[in-house]
């Protein structure tokens, strides 16, 4: 299943995140188990140092290129006219690819780290439309951009973004960040859809799993869906990889949403784009 972006491009709606893999376990479960199963969506970072090893991965299972969609992340360090244009094309050497589907500002500069932190972002912003319009990426998007942050990049962007990834599970979904990018036309792409394996332990979703006889990760990852967000689940197991994409088959009601919407907060990262987070 896939939805469409405000740039006309698509995206699967469930994905395979690459966090802390590294270059064995990132290609064994890449090649042996998500492509296998049917995952297009791969999502991996520079700052998590194994885009080489996703490059791999891809290439060694055979998909055609035009059927998988790549996203990767500018590093909080590279922000910057010069600095992203550079980073993209180390990035493009080692996923050894000529474009990537999805290019994201890992995080927005702000107010603590930079004197005109708007600049700084607009500056990143013109850099990567300059390199969408030369072919070397097809979509582009933030990644944890509070309205504040995006209220400043609106003032100078000729692209609006097609995507901010942010932080959203049960227990800690920022509503008032996923109400203002659907407004704007935004998706919204879920990090850390499972908190991490907080959620596990919740009476709620262990009750509603029990109901569906769905796992807990399933009913999760349904209700990111029903919320109309992008989900990228990681996991090396590939129970769980299997399990994690085959969500199709039910659907949380209204009551249930909402149930799942109230709960208290759960597997919060504690990261917020106001005080920049050590490496994530």
């Amino acid at each position: 299943m896939e939805k469409n972006l405000n740039d006309g491009n698509r995206i699967p709606i469930v994905g395979f995140g690459t966090y802390k893999a590294n270059e064995e376990e990132g290609i064994k479960s890449i090649q042996k188990s998500a492509l296998t199963l049917g995952y297009r969506l791969i999502d991996t970072v520079a700052i998590y140092q194994n885009e080489e090893a996703v490059g791999k991965a891809i290439k060694a299972r055979g998909v055609l290129r035009e059927e998988i969609f790549v996203t990767t992340k500018l590093w909080r360090e590279n922000l910057g006219y010069k600095q992203t244009r550079i980073a993209l094309d180390e990035s493009l050497r080692k996923l050894d690819l000529n474009y990537i589907d999805l290019y994201l500002i890992h995080w927005p500069a702000n107010a603590i780290n930079y004197k005109d932190w708007q600049k700084t972002n607009a500056d990143t912003w013109r850099a990567m439309e300059e390199l969408q319009a030369e072919g070397k990426i097809k979509s582009l998007g933030v990644s944890n951009f509070w309205p504040e942050h995006l209220e400043a990049l609106f003032q100078t962007a000729k692209v609006s973004p097609s995507v901010n990834q942010i932080e959203f599970h049960p227990g800690y979904w920022q509503p008032q960040v996923t109400e203002f990018c659907k407004n704007h036309g935004i998706a919204v792409e879920s990090w850390s859809p499972l908190a991490r394996g907080k959620v596990f332990g919740n009476d709620l979703l262990i009750g509603l799993s029990k109901k569906y006889q769905k796992s807990v990760s399933q009913v999760c990852l349904r209700w990111i869906i029903q919320h109309d967000v992008i989900a990228i689940p990681k996991s090396s197991s590939p129970e769980r990889i299997k399990e994690n994409i085959d969500v199709f088959d039910f659907e949380l009601s209204k009551e249930e949403m909402k149930k799942i919407n109230e709960l208290p907060q759960i597997g919060f990262s504690g990261e917020l784009p106001n005080i920049w987070p050590e490496r994530i």
